[in-house]
């Protein structure tokens, strides 16, 4: 069914509140989670909204308070954020980089102890728009769900990377899992009793297969490193590298045995026009773009699709006609709904 955005918005920023979120912590997530439907991560957009209220409620993300700042050099900034609401964080962290960039040519800022950051690309397009260029990853240091190739033993989480470049038309928007596939998408299929489209795991045995329940159910197996069986090596040495940035440069993660759901952040906004300049910059990343979409394909093939693209094609689409919610959503909220006596929308 088709919900209208406004509504949905409005709905998640009541439960939000609440539960205790003040209200800008409240409309910043509900914003974010909103965003995530609408760019089509439908496992990473309002599907958290019940387990944030839970968060919330159980004091496991603290309603109040500020970021430690751990660190402060001017371009490179760490903070501690407690466990505080991540897209509360990482909206109030590229505020202040953008703030930075007034002084510096790049900023960066990495934090320990966010909560979850919910879809790595809703924080993308707003600073595109700006003419800046914006690198983010974090990892769960409490999650293990990837499999270092070789092994069936899970040591680490997906690592999500998402850049925001710049172009003279519609921006790259890349967000991508350093993962076979995620583990949301693992679960909801378990939960389904579905197959993954293809053998993206590895089994008890080290095989592959798409089979998601042993790993979810049991924990048997894992989530192959990005390239799977035979090219994961690739993925497993990239997710090495968000690991460094994240949890090493903010000084906190698997080392610690925290067993707390969060993450650790890696973000980092640059400035093109201290570099070579913003019109070189545009003329770079536009050719290049322009290029890709241009290349031949195969007789009666798609175009090529530039990251984002698409997902901001979606956006637009749902903007105008309704929001195509995952038919689990609604159902996770009624629950908080009732208890909080708030209005649950009306499809379209």
């Amino acid at each position: 069914m088709l919900y209208p955005a406004p509504a949905l918005l409005s709905f998640a920023r009541q439960l939000l509140t609440a539960s205790g979120l003040s209200s800008d912590k409240a409309s910043d997530v509900a914003e974010v989670l909103l965003e995530g439907d609408l760019l089509g991560h439908t496992t990473h957009g309002l599907a958290l909204l019940a387990q944030y209220l839970e968060e919330v409620t159980s004091g496991r993300m603290p309603a109040d308070g500020e970021p430690e700042v751990v660190a402060d050099h001017g371009s490179a900034i760490t903070w501690d954020g407690g466990y505080r609401p991540g897209p509360w964080l990482i909206r109030r962290a590229i505020a202040e980089a953008q703030r930075r960039l007034r002084n510096h040519p790049m900023a960066t800022i990495a934090i320990r102890r966010s909560h979850h950051i919910a879809c790595l690309q809703a924080y993308l397009e707003p600073v595109t728009a700006a003419g800046q260029f914006i690198v983010l990853t974090c990892t769960d240091p409490s999650n293990r769900w990837v499999v270092p190739p070789g092994s069936v033993e899970p040591v680490y989480s997906p690592d999500p990377v998402a850049a925001g470049i710049p172009t003279r038309g519609d921006p790259v928007l890349l967000d991508i899992s350093l993962s076979s596939t995620s583990a949301s998408a693992c679960m909801r299929a378990a939960k389904a009793g579905d197959r993954l489209p293809g053998a993206w795991l590895a089994s008890a045995e080290g095989r592959p297969t798409d089979d998601p329940r042993p790993v979810v159910e049991r924990r048997e197996g894992g989530l192959y490193p990005l390239g799977g069986d035979d090219l994961g090596y690739k993925g497993f040495g990239l997710a090495l590298l968000v690991e460094a940035l994240t949890s090493a440069l903010a000084g906190h993660g698997r080392a610690d045995g925290d067993a707390r759901w969060g993450c650790s952040v890696f973000l980092q906004l640059i400035d093109p026009a201290r570099f070579g300049g913003l019109d070189a910059f545009l003329r770079e990343t536009t050719f290049l773009s322009d290029a890709c979409r241009a290349a031949r394909t195969p007789p009666g093939g798609p175009p090529v699709r530039i990251p984002g693209h698409a997902a901001l094609a979606r956006k637009h689409e749902q903007l105008s006609h309704g929001v195509n919610l995952h038919p689990d959503i609604l159902p996770s909220l009624t629950p908080w709904a009732t208890r909080y006596g708030i209005r649950i929308p009306e499809p379209k």
